[in-house]
């Protein structure tokens, strides 16, 4: 007889990695080959001695949510961004040149700040919550899907360095806009694929890669939202640069990096030198 000990802890989700999706209809590849399923579970921590397995089933950001559910982000007015947007927008790291903002869903923030991160000409990215009614949302409000809002990024970017087309080839390939309502097996309206449009030009811009560049990566119809930006949140401080600073959870690790990896190598000429 062997020694068994078990300890488990309340949970609402686990990692699933057996969970398979296969993406027939797309042409050229960025998504990662597999998807994780969510489901209710109990965290569980297995130690047997006899054969030293060890099995988990954490998925990561739970824990990192209770620690800073508690934290409110400081609300943005539309009017103001707006504001901002349509203006120059000066930035200490470059010089006089002026930005641009693109604010784009392509289902969950962490995957899509890790690539925008990587791009040149881009100074910024930031994780929040676009396109609600309720006023200053908590990730768990957005999460219920109740609130209207998506999880988007804020990408700050030079237009002297790296074009909104350019921008806008890199969100259609790095992501399903097939889809409605879901990326892989993140399904609700947060994970929605959507353009919050800050010009008549970024509208016009959006119109056209979307009917003339998406459909040239995808063969199933285009789903993604075009329309008009009213506000930002900024999400809680845990989830900003999130695949930088937790490289090592298993999240990042399965999902992320695979992504992070496809997109890196397809891109490789409009990356930031190190």
């Amino acid at each position: 007889m062997h020694a068994y000990i078990e300890i488990r802890m309340r949970s609402n989700f686990y990692i699933n990695p057996f969970s398979y999706k296969s993406f027939q209809k797309l042409k050229n590849p960025i998504i990662p080959d597999r998807s994780y399923s969510i489901e209710p579970n109990w965290w569980s921590f297995v130690i047997e001695p006899r054969n030293c397995l060890i099995r988990m089933k954490v998925l990561s950001f739970i824990l990192l949510s209770l620690a800073g559910c508690q934290n409110q982000p400081k609300p943005i007015s539309s009017q103001e961004t707006m504001n901002a947007s349509m203006t120059t927008i000066q930035d200490q790291t470059t010089g006089n040149d002026s930005l641009e903002i693109a604010t784009l869903g392509a289902g969950c923030f962490w995957c899509v700040e890790a690539i925008f991160q990587d791009l040149n000409g881009v100074v910024k990215v930031e994780s929040g919550y676009s396109g609600g009614g309720v006023k200053n949302p908590s990730y768990r409000e957005v999460c219920t899907g109740t609130t209207g809002h998506a999880e988007v990024c804020q990408i700050h970017f030079n237009p002297k360095q790296i074009s909104f087309e350019e921008i806008l080839e890199v969100f259609w390939t790095t992501h399903d806009p097939t889809t409605l309502n879901r990326q892989g097996a993140d399904a609700g309206t947060q994970y929605r694929s959507a353009i919050f449009y800050h010009s008549e030009a970024q509208k016009n811009a959006a119109e056209k890669s979307k009917s003339e560049v998406a459909t040239q990566i995808w063969e199933d119809p285009i789903v993604t939202e075009v329309t008009a930006f009213t506000n930002f949140y900024p999400a809680e401080d845990y989830h900003q640069d999130y695949f930088n600073l937790n490289g090592s959870a298993p999240y990042c690790q399965m999902v992320i990096a695979p992504k992070v990896k496809k997109f890196r190598a397809k891109f490789d000429g409009k990356l930031k030198k190190k």
